[in-house]
């Protein structure tokens, strides 16, 4: 069964025609504009193609399942995956730079780089959210190593962290527990929000979290296969009902990446949730994807998919 076979990464499968969308960059860590002057026009929209050969990893290594990808202001690629070296790192060309987290990590899910380049992860297995400086230095951690729970300083398999400007952060706890926790600078506890369920503000496996320029809270709800949007004192405002399965989310200037890992497929959103473009199928070969779980762009545009199922990492840019 495949979700016994990757714990928390599970996810089907169906067709979909490929296609590509323009992105163009702006920023570094919170989103990158995504230009679409003729989003109706298919025939102006330049096809995307992925990069031959990328990453080169070092003799002696391999992926494991990968579960996220990020990069940094430098446009250096940190990718996180289920295998020794659990976090490496390339530079954009794919040359690898350094690697660290063997005695620190159980079971990879989450990675963000937030505007300072510090790095931030989500473990699964040890009930830990962790905050690295750019070399692995050990800066931060929250919960209770091997003790889940519900409590102000537990979390039960978070999945995901996303940083604010103000340094404030959230995180999407998780697959145990149904519910965003925010905190201070510092760590300290502010609220939470969420239960499990269907209606507005319940979640079914928060999977993926995220901000927008506003600081609006963008939260993938795997299992409700919907993306729900929230202000930063967790008030309801929006849902997108018609987005497919999100497993990874990426804020743009003109609305969201998502890494569809059910129907194997990444998405162009616009700001209300309606699907622009979308590229890829279930398969083994370039553009295709086995379980695509994370998505990130990198400040020239070029688009970082990562795939549980696939173990591997596919950067694409434009022709």
């Amino acid at each position: 069964m495949q979700q016994a076979r990757f714990h928390r990464l599970a996810g089907g499968s169906i067709m979909l025609k490929k296609f590509m969308i323009l992105l163009t960059s702006l920023s570094l860590v919170v989103g990158v504009a995504l230009v679409a002057p003729s989003a109706h026009r298919p025939d102006a929209v330049p096809r995307y193609e992925p990069v031959a050969n990328w990453p080169q990893l070092p003799p002696g290594s391999k992926f494991g399942d990968m579960t996220a990808v990020a990069t940094d202001a430098a446009d250096r690629v940190y990718v996180f995956h289920r295998g020794k070296q659990p976090i490496m790192v390339f530079d954009k060309n794919g040359k690898f730079l350094r690697s660290w987290g063997d005695d620190l990590i159980d079971t990879a899910h989450g990675l963000r780089i937030d505007r300072a380049g510090n790095i931030w992860i989500t473990d699964i297995g040890t009930h830990l959210v962790t905050k690295f400086d750019a070399e692995g230095k050990v800066l931060l951690t929250l919960g209770k190593k091997g003790q889940p729970g519900e409590g102000r300083d537990q979390f039960n398999e978070p999945t995901d962290v996303a940083v604010a400007a103000s340094g404030e952060f959230y995180v999407s706890d998780g697959y145990g527990n149904s519910r965003v926790v925010k905190f201070a600078k510092d760590g300290k506890y502010l609220k939470e929000w969420g239960k499990k369920g269907t209606g507005e503000g319940e979640f079914d496996l928060p999977h993926t979290i995220c901000l927008d320029r506003k600081g609006q809270v963008y939260v993938g709800v795997r299992e409700n296969d919907r993306v729900q949007v929230f202000d930063t004192e967790g008030k309801f405002l929006a849902q997108w009902k018609e987005c497919g399965a999100p497993y990874g989310l990426f804020p743009t200037s003109e609305g969201m990446l998502l890494a569809d890992g059910r129907a194997n497929v990444v998405k162009v959103l616009d700001l209300q949730g309606k699907v622009l473009r979308r590229w890829g199928e279930k398969g083994k070969g370039a553009g295709q994807f086995e379980l695509a779980h994370w998505v990130c762009v990198d400040s020239q545009g070029a688009v970082y998919v990562a795939e549980g199922e696939g173990q591997r990492v596919q950067k694409f840019v434009a022709k």
